[in-house]
């Protein structure tokens, strides 16, 4: 099976040689895996960090560490400088107004449990619905559970056709007088389908509902501006970024968040207490309890630089080139069946290979060098509405080029040759 291009199947971005160039800038790239050349292509479950992400951590825990805003000493001062300054370069990578509308998070996940906890809180009641798609995480589903059965709300669900895509008349109706927030993912973490949000946020925004967008596969490998989406929430999560675990990012219209109630009680988020009475702080720190991720944010504001100075752009092109390469060349193969077919697609690619569970087509392909993630992706409900238990997923990054996609295949006739 031949791994070339049709003629009009678009050229990665990135030569072998700025491939490789790219490679050196990660220095975990370099270790052999199973005496191979180590492929990876687990980038949609988590990035790996450049040289300047290392270094950022490692020069604020030398040079800076120290506790944030409650210091007047030196170390104090510098340490708030470089947490502020992450927040305002956080602002500026999503085009969002105001640097007070960034809270720092851990993670995509606890970006939405905070929205769903504090504005379910004071927006949803019984018998109001909540409106998902088919295609979203567990995180985008669970938090709303939750809220669903605390307060009596039901959970409504757009359907994704054979493709992988939502249809956007099916969206419209559903969206209904007693809908009181749409959570919708940017990119979907299986199918690789970027969604039409900003159709989905005028859609809503005709009927008053406000739209948060799970955006953990989206800012890695596209710009995203959330002014011109026109959605009121938008996370994601650092690791996915390059930048270090543990450091997420929610924004949100500053109407909205000055309006939410805190979802943590603490230091840092209050104006005042007494046994009597607390008054809470104005945003970002109301939603900021306790001594935040200092190192993590400073680390996350180093992968912007790097992912600017890249250009996001040319990594959304050369990624989207090589899933489709990739998409292409998989298809070829005749035990294998792509799971998800979406005209408008980034960087993931799904698949099931006949007669083989994705857990062994996984560990055929590590022993190959070949990183890839095999399950259900925390994506049960679109694993059911595809009729399979698991895909593998192979997803891309900035540091991959198209041997990495002719791996890949050799990988497959390798899982082939063990199982029959």
């Amino acid at each position: 099976m031949s791994t070339a291009r049709t003629l009009d199947a678009p050229r990665p971005d990135f030569g072998p040689a700025e491939v490789e160039r790219l490679r050196e800038d990660f220095p975990i790239l370099t270790h052999p895996v199973h005496g191979k050349r180590l492929v990876y292509l687990d980038n949609a479950a988590t990035t790996q960090k450049p040289r300047p992400v290392l270094a950022a951590l490692e020069r604020y825990y030398r040079h800076d560490n120290s506790n944030v805003h409650r210091g007047v000493h030196f170390l104090g001062e510098r340490a708030t400088q470089a947490y502020e300054g992450a927040r305002e370069r956080v602002r500026h990578l999503l085009n969002a107004p105001a640097a007070r509308e960034i809270v720092f998070t851990r993670g995509t996940t606890e970006s939405i449990n905070l929205v769903a906890s504090s504005f379910g809180r004071s927006r949803v009641a019984q018998d109001d619905e909540i409106l998902l798609t088919q295609m979203e995480h567990h995180s985008n589903i669970v938090p709303w559970q939750l809220l669903a059965e605390r307060r009596g709300a039901r959970i409504r669900v757009v359907p994704v056709d054979d493709r992988g895509e939502l249809d956007l008349a099916d969206f419209e109706r559903m969206v209904g007088p007693r809908t009181r927030i749409v959570a919708v993912s940017h990119v979907s973490n299986v199918l690789g389908t970027v969604n039409p949000v900003r159709e989905i946020c005028a859609i809503a925004r005709r009927q008053g509902v406000p739209v948060l967008v799970d955006g953990a596969q989206a800012p890695p490998r596209m710009p995203v501006d959330v002014q011109a989406l026109g959605c009121d929430f938008y996370t994601f999560s650092g690791h996915k970024l390059y930048g270090p675990m543990g450091i997420g990012v929610l924004w949100g219209r500053s109407e909205l968040l000055g309006e939410l109630p805190p979802y943590q009680g603490g230091g840092q988020m209050i104006e005042s207490v007494s046994f009597e009475k607390t008054t809470y702080a104005a945003i970002p720190a109301r939603f900021e309890a306790g001594t935040p991720n200092v190192a993590g944010a400073v680390g996350l504001a180093a992968a912007i630089d790097y992912l600017e100075a890249v250009g996001l752009d040319r990594i959304d092109r050369h990624e989207r080139a090589l899933a489709a390469h990739a998409a292409e060349a998989l298809s070829e193969l005749p035990e294998v069946r792509l799971i998800g077919t979406a005209r408008e697609r980034t960087s993931v690619v799904s698949f099931v290979v006949e007669g083989v569970h994705a857990h062994d087509v996984g560990t055929v392909l590590d022993h190959e060098g070949i990183a890839t993630r095999a399950g259900h992706h925390c994506a049960q409900p679109l694993m059911e509405r595809f009729g399979v238990p698991a895909t593998t997923r192979a997803s891309f990054g900035l540091y991959n080029g198209e041997e990495d996609v002719h791996a890949l295949v050799r990988g497959l006739h390798r899982v082939r040759e063990v199982f029959g």
